[in-house]
């Protein structure tokens, strides 16, 4: 056989993975019904209504998430948490997850559970994970409104005695405080080894990505979804990842329409996909990939979303 008659084979994907998702808003909904109602609590009409498919402002859910919270008050919750976004990402096909969680929530604020207990559960969620062939990583999430004092509290809990897993720090909620006043925190967070993330342009203004960026430091968008022209070539030039997640766009930010994926890609941003709440907002990444093609991306525009989840994900970095 000549040299040009030998096949070509082409390479293979890159592993498929979701970007962003919340331990605390991906639990089971089947779970989370079974518990509740051991406990006598009444489901939130808010959480009922997210879970029919209905959008609600972001107010109503955190009402729904922080129901949820409240339900991780053991080791064994924890593990049964981290499980259920293990089996949704094998569900949509995907080989790794970024797990963001705000343990200070749980362990300070709700004083729900040990710090201890609370780690010992992500430990054996993620090896029980990585037993069915998924790679994860935990991102620490701060809440923005509760302002830097709060950010530092998160710190002085979780740096004493840091896991592994945990590769990154991160703001959400409302964007309520300037990025620019978490700087010091982020610092701190960046000293640490730490990666910067943050929540921004979702329920704040477009001028908060930028602000997160030049003001902030941080290294990783998620939604940026309300940037302005300006800010996507800022994000494309310094190759800011910005994590996607089209079905919570959809219920917390309906006004932005149409979703500005096309556009953050043809501008060079490096986006990918990820699920957000899946247990609150129901999806998972194969019902993201299909809500990115009805926006109108074509194979090679998909394989682009691929690559970046892959390239840039904490959970596959060292």
């Amino acid at each position: 056989m000549g040299e040009h008659n030998v096949p070509v084979m082409p390479a293979p994907a890159p592993p498929l993975i979701d970007r962003h998702t919340h331990l605390e808003g991906g639990l089971d909904p089947a779970w989370v019904r079974r518990e509740s109602g051991r406990r006598g609590l009444a489901l939130p009409a808010t959480l009922e209504a997210l879970w029919s498919g209905r959008s609600l402002p972001f107010e109503g859910f955190i009402e729904a998430f922080l129901f949820g919270a409240a339900l991780l008050d053991s080791r064994e919750a924890v593990r049964e948490a981290v499980l259920a976004v293990a089996h949704r990402t094998l569900a949509g096909g995907g080989t790794g997850f970024d797990l963001w969680t705000s343990p200070h929530f749980l362990v300070v604020h709700r004083g729900q559970l040990s710090l201890g207990d609370f780690w010992d559960g992500v430990a054996a969620g993620l090896s029980e994970a990585e037993a069915l062939g998924l790679r994860g990583c935990v991102v620490v999430d701060a809440v923005n409104h509760f302002g830097p004092k709060h950010g530092h509290a998160v710190l002085d809990l979780i740096l004493p005695a840091l896991p592994p897993f945990v590769r990154g720090f991160s703001t959400g909620g409302l964007e309520g405080c300037p990025f620019r006043d978490w700087a010091p925190v982020f610092n701190r967070a960046r000293a640490a080894g730490l990666r910067i993330a943050a929540h921004a342009g979702e329920n704040g203004p477009g001028t908060n990505v930028r602000e997160a960026v030049l003001d902030g430091g941080v290294s990783r968008i998620v939604h940026g979804i309300r940037a302005d022209e300006a800010t996507l070539e800022l994000l494309a030039e310094r190759r800011i990842p910005v994590d996607i997640c089209p079905s919570s766009n959809r219920a917390l930010a309906a006004e932005v329409d149409p979703h500005p994926l096309p556009r953050m890609l043809r501008a060079g941003v490096r986006c990918a996909l990820g699920t957000d709440d899946p247990g609150v907002i129901p999806c998972d990444l194969e019902t993201e990939a299909r809500a990115a093609r009805h926006m109108g991306l074509d194979e090679a525009a998909m394989a682009r979303l691929r690559r970046n989840g892959a390239e840039d994900a904490w959970c596959l970095s060292d």
